[in-house]
């Protein structure tokens, strides 16, 4: 089993928010999801993001591979907790 650290969809139409989920990657985007770790919403100002860091950390550290943006997104986040 493969597991992917990416975002799940909510919210309403033409205004977007999102989970931060651990999945298998077999299951869709809004399928069935291992664990919830934090959420992203890019409609409000300034956009808010939270992550539970110890459990990003514990899920890569076991093999979870985060997609391309929630990578881009944690990079980001990690060096704003640093300041």
């Amino acid at each position: 089993m493969t597991t992917k650290i990416r975002l799940s969809r909510a919210g309403a139409k033409k205004k977007p928010f999102y989970r931060i989920v651990v999945a298998d990657e077999r299951h869709p985007r809004d399928g069935r999801i291992s664990e919830s770790i934090g959420y992203y919403d890019p409609v409000s100002q300034p956009k808010k993001l939270k992550v539970d860091l110890e459990r990003y950390d514990y899920w890569t550290n076991v093999g979870a591979k985060p997609s391309t943006t929630v990578n881009k997104l944690i990079k980001g986040y990690k060096k704003e907790q640093q300041n």
